[in-house]
């Protein structure tokens, strides 16, 4: 077995903002159409955004062994890197009301086990067949092979609205894979839990962020979600970061442990003004921080 590139890809959603009322600018409509024919009112309802992490694994068969075990970990990055507490001018009381979004589309939320890559080819081929999807691409799981290239796509998280974050995010899925060969490499693993226990953890990630408490199910029990945060950076990741040269870029989950996602500020500063303008204004700034 091939060890993986880990080569990465980072993609970014962003929204295009008017520049005099704050509002969203929509180019939507001019493909609305090659969206709406196949899933009609749930296009209308994509006004959501996320941060996809492409790590390259050319090995397919380490590729869905690893999309197995890395689907545990996946609430734990939400909780980093949620975004999205309003909808429509409105107070959610979620941390990534994206998510909730997101989970009324087909073919999406945690993926199931599989147990091989034929296993996998073999859904996708029969949705084609069946007239359901065009291709793989329209499998739009948390994490996925990604249909076009050799690399698992995480499409978990919320936009990071600063470039620290998404370099953060990239850098703990690139440790994690990392690390998942060297257990592989060593005739090693990492438990395999459940698809519905995982999407109560995520349920807990998607409503409280960084605030709340995540299961770990190999002890069973809840735990502050920072806390497993940091074990999984510290004991799980820890020893492969140093070899990646991405310790710098894994521990600023640390300081947004200390100084909240990017939906905790959000929801800091509307509390502070009670405006959403001030809102809009603070995450143009966030994203234009590091890169202009």
């Amino acid at each position: 077995m091939k060890a993986p590139s880990l080569t990465l890809g980072i993609e970014e959603e962003y929204q295009i903002i008017d520049p005099e009322t704050r509002e969203l600018r929509s180019y939507i409509t001019q493909i609305l159409e090659e969206v709406k024919q196949d899933l009609q009112e749930l296009a209308q309802r994509l006004l959501i955004f996320g941060t996809h992490i492409h790590i390259g694994i050319e090995d397919r068969e380490f590729l869905i062994d690893a999309m197995n075990v890395v689907r545990y970990f996946l609430p734990h990055v939400l909780c980093l890197a949620s975004s999205s507490p309003y909808w429509m001018g409105r107070v959610t009381g979620l941390k990534s009301y994206r998510s909730i979004i997101f989970r009324n589309f087909p073919r999406s939320g945690i993926p199931r086990v599989f147990n091989s890559w034929d296993e996998y080819t073999y859904l996708v081929d029969t949705l084609v067949r069946t007239n359901t999807i065009p291709d793989g691409s329209k499998i739009w799981w948390d994490v996925r092979p990604n249909w076009s290239y050799p690399t698992l796509e995480f499409r978990i998280c919320d936009v990071c609205t600063r470039v620290e974050e998404a370099v953060c995010i990239a850098a703990i899925f690139q440790a994690i894979i990392a690390k998942l060969w060297r257990l592989r490499r060593d005739n090693l693993t990492f438990r395999v839990y459940p698809t519905d226990l995982i999407e109560e953890n995520k349920w807990r990630a998607v409503r409280y962020g960084l605030d709340g408490k995540l299961i770990d199910f190999g002890k069973q029990q809840e735990l502050p979600a920072r806390d497993l945060i940091r074990e999984l950076i510290e004991w799980f990741i820890g020893d492969v970061v140093d070899e990646l040269g991405s310790r710098q870029e894994v521990e600023y989950a640390y300081h947004i442990m200390q100084e909240g996602s990017s939906a905790d500020r959000q929801i800091a500063t509307y509390q502070r003004t009670g405006d959403f303008k001030a809102v809009v204004d603070q995450l143009i700034q966030e994203t234009s921080e590091g890169v202009i």
